[in-house]
């Protein structure tokens, strides 16, 4: 891989994964068409992610650190709980046990996590299919279609009110689901998250956070898996720096995106981004068939 083309690559990711245009397929369009070799697989796509999480760190930090500081609470609390129940058969006077969900970041916590079940488990047993299908020109355009399809529905769907205190956990299993199903190239994630939000009563504004917020274990757990491919991988130490060029530059371009979805899921603006993702489909299903 050329310093350009962890660039180029660096420059989709920050546009397209907060874009609802499917960062995975068009990464997966650009090494296609241009021949990128990667021998560490999907590991240099795993630090362009990291590069966005960078950025929805910046953005959302200071909901991000009430989280932090609630999660640690939880822990807490359900410790405090063990040590109450096993402590409770020997007082005269039972102890009354700590409320887990006691307050909305809390809430939010608990809703990440659930989520984040449904797409740990997608994402182990797809991870041989989603490789498989990055190579595959027609997937990657039929899944831009759909992608298409949803940021109309996303438009067109009712505004919802819902903020974490009213979101059920089913809501945000289903989420999860569609976060899971949004790793096959050319699904926008951000696009299958914030229109499962909006579908199930999400507060516009609310889903969007709730979007970009459930991407950060997700990221993790797929950095986590390889680790031991990156430890291992014998890269050179210049290749290595345009990876880290590329990460760097998906976190900037990702920063400014952030902003941008905010504004257009409010205004109701996704509608032009499903016209793109059709044009991008479309070219995609033509080039597997050698017409252009």
């Amino acid at each position: 891989m050329t310093l350009l083309q962890a660039i180029i690559m660096g420059v989709i990711q920050g546009l397209a994964e907060f874009l609802p245009i499917s960062s995975s397929g068009h990464l997966a369009i650009f090494k296609n068409v241009f021949h990128v070799e990667l021998d560490t697989g999907m590991m240099f796509d795993v630090l362009l992610h990291v590069g966005t999480l960078i950025a929805v760190f910046i953005c959302f930090w200071s909901d991000i650190r009430k989280m932090i500081v609630e999660g640690f609470k939880i822990l807490g609390d359900c410790f405090a709980n063990i040590g109450i129940l096993f402590s409770n058969p020997f007082r005269k006077e039972r102890k009354k046990y700590h409320r887990i969900v006691s307050g909305s970041y809390r809430k939010f916590v608990i809703l990440v996590l659930v989520s984040t079940i449904p797409t740990g488990i997608l994402g182990y047993l797809g991870k041989d299919l989603v490789e498989a299908a990055g190579e595959n020109m027609l997937i990657i355009g039929v899944c831009l279609l759909i992608t298409a399809f949803l940021l109309f529905i996303c438009d067109r769907a009712v505004p919802g009110r819902k903020t974490p205190k009213n979101i059920s956990y089913p809501n945000a299993f289903g989420i999860g689901i569609a976060q899971g199903i949004a790793t096959l190239p050319g699904i926008s994630r951000s696009g299958m998250t914030i229109t499962a939000g909006v579908l199930s009563g999400f507060d516009r504004k609310f889903a969007v956070k709730y979007s970009f917020i459930m991407s950060i274990p997700a990221i993790c757990g797929a950095v986590v898996l390889d680790v031991k491919d990156m430890v291992s991988s014998d890269i050179p130490s210049q290749e290595w720096m345009y990876y880290l060029i590329g990460m760097l530059i998906a976190a900037v371009i990702g920063f400014l995106c952030i902003k941008f979805v905010l504004v257009l899921t409010r205004n109701r603006k996704f509608k032009y981004f499903g016209f793109y993702c059709i044009l991008m489909g479309l070219l995609s299903i033509l080039y597997y068939y050698n017409i252009i």
